[in-house]
């Protein structure tokens, strides 16, 4: 069985700040909302936990309302998020 989560970057405003991720787990066709990276790292986490941690892909889009800058922050945040998540596995 592949375990493949859909990460879907919505927009609800024009800020910066105004958007959401919607996070579904495609084996069950489970949805959560994730207001912010942190919720969204928590929650694969959580999810991913029901298969022993182990996640073969995660599908990433985004609805053509969301802008740029809301863009941005969200891969600046994951990014961040990817750096400390390596560097817990390798100690």
């Amino acid at each position: 069985m592949s375990v493949v989560f859909e990460a879907k970057i919505k927009s609800n405003g024009d800020g910066p700040h105004d958007w959401f991720i919607e996070l579904t787990d495609t084996v069950i066709n489970k949805i959560e909302i994730c207001n912010d990276l942190e919720e969204f790292s928590k929650q694969i986490e959580n999810l991913g936990s029901t298969y022993g941690g182990r996640i073969d892909e995660v599908k990433w889009s985004q609805d053509k309302n969301v802008s740029d800058e809301q863009y941005s922050e969200i891969n600046a945040g994951m990014r961040k998020y990817q750096e400390e998540f390596d560097k817990k596995s390798e100690a």
